[in-house]
């Protein structure tokens, strides 16, 4: 049984790549379908899971009234420029609010090799559950503590100086007055602590003052006047969603903006797109399912006699019905493999060509459990366009075969 079953399995091969042109144009058009789904799959994935990683444990964002999107993309994920800056004492009252259970000041305005600086406290590191690589937490203003990505892309070390740039882009002006030392390294935690430069609230408004305080009266002025970017705020109770937010956009010049509720709308508004290349591939796999069956449906027709010569050994229909099936199973295991390995290298180049090593974790090698759908599809299209062939080939006479020569 064994041997009967090798040896279909081998006269599949070779039956497939006997018509190399035929074979090879099926394979590109199931494994570009394959591929397309997988790099939707993998970057919805990805996407996803950085969403949910970065945003777990923030009820609401407070910040400058502008957009609530803008505020989350800015704030949470450093995706987006702040909509303003508010003044620190308006924060500080909000602490002692009984709905609020913390605070997370975010500072930001410069950056450094295009990874933002962003100036803050020790909670915000507690609250993603990050630890030390090497060195300490910063002690005093003008220490720094690096994230793991940041590390690996720009050498730094402990100990190691450097300065900010004006900006959070990049190629601003530097603040060459005010040297950052970096203090410690983050280990990988991944997530948004991995691409960031992080150090103390302070250090932020010394770098500003110190560049723009023409003495000190001016620096004095500039003191009472300190203004943070944004605050991360975790309810006391769930209750609090529902009144919270009303008072700050109704009470203060500041505005509330919900994470999960923003990330809902946001991610509504990519899944167009999606949707568009979803079809896509869905046409792709349903061309390259015709493609298939058509040239299996010709198969049987050219090979009525090596067919014939089959049945008249002694194999049986139902072996001669197995080979026209195993030649498109080997074709659905082949653009599988291709397929995944495509869309996997195409989510690493788009991460490499949009420099999505600096914004959102995309890109590195991931095997979530939709990529099971992968396999199925394609082994589910070789099947259905090698079920009425196969069934022509079963259901012939050998007579029938002999007499058509």
């Amino acid at each position: 049984m064994k041997t009967i079953a090798s040896n279909t399995v081998a006269f599949a091969w070779r039956y497939l790549w006997s018509r190399p042109l035929a074979a090879a144009l099926n394979l590109l058009l199931l494994t570009l379908g394959l591929a397309s789904i997988t790099f939707l799959l993998l970057v919805s994935h990805q996407i996803s899971q950085a969403f949910d990683r970065d945003v777990a444990g923030i009820d609401v964002v407070v910040g400058a009234k502008g957009s609530p999107m803008q505020l989350i993309l800015s704030g949470v994920f450093h995706l987006d420029v702040p909509t303003g800056n508010v003044p620190l004492a308006a924060v500080k009252a909000l602490e002692a609010d009984p709905r609020v259970a913390k605070i997370i000041p975010i500072s930001l305005g410069d950056s450094f090799r295009g990874y933002r600086i962003v100036g803050t406290t020790p909670e915000y590191i507690r609250h993603y559950d990050a630890q030390l690589a090497q060195g300490t937490l910063w002690a005093k203003p003008m220490q720094a503590v690096v994230g793991a990505q940041v590390a690996r892309q720009t050498g730094m070390k402990v100990g190691d100086s450097f300065v900010g740039t004006h900006g959070l882009a990049g190629g601003g002006e530097e603040h060459k007055l005010s040297p950052y030392v970096v203090s410690g390294i983050l280990a990988d935690s991944h997530t948004v602590l991995d691409r960031l430069v992080l150090t103390a609230t302070e250090s932020v408004w010394q770098v500003h003052e110190t560049d723009t305080a023409l003495d000190d009266d001016d620096r004095k002025v500039l003191e009472e006047d300190r203004e943070i970017t944004l605050a991360l705020i975790q309810y006391k109770s769930p209750l609090a969603a529902v009144t919270f937010p009303r008072y700050i956009n109704s009470s203060t010049e500041m505005q509330a903006a919900a994470p999960a509720l923003e990330i809902t709308r946001l991610l509504s508004m990519v899944g167009v797109g999606t949707d568009v290349l979803r079809a896509l591939a869905g046409v792709l796999l349903l061309t390259a399912g015709l493609s298939v069956f058509i040239a299996l449906w010709g198969a049987v027709r050219e090979r009525r006699a090596d067919l014939a010569l089959l049945r008249m050994l002694g194999a049986p229909p139902a072996k001669v019905a197995g080979l026209l099936l195993c030649e498109a199973l080997w074709l659905a295991l082949l653009a599988t493999v291709l397929g995944v390995l495509a869309g996997q290298g195409l989510t690493a180049l788009l991460a490499w060509a949009l420099q999505l090593e600096k914004s959102v974790l995309i890109g590195a090698l991931s095997w979530p459990v939709e990529l099971v759908s992968v396999p199925v599809l394609a082994f589910g299209v070789a099947l259905a366009s090698a079920l009425l062939p196969a069934w022509e080939a079963y259901r012939v006479s050998v007579f029938e075969l002999l007499q058509s020569r």
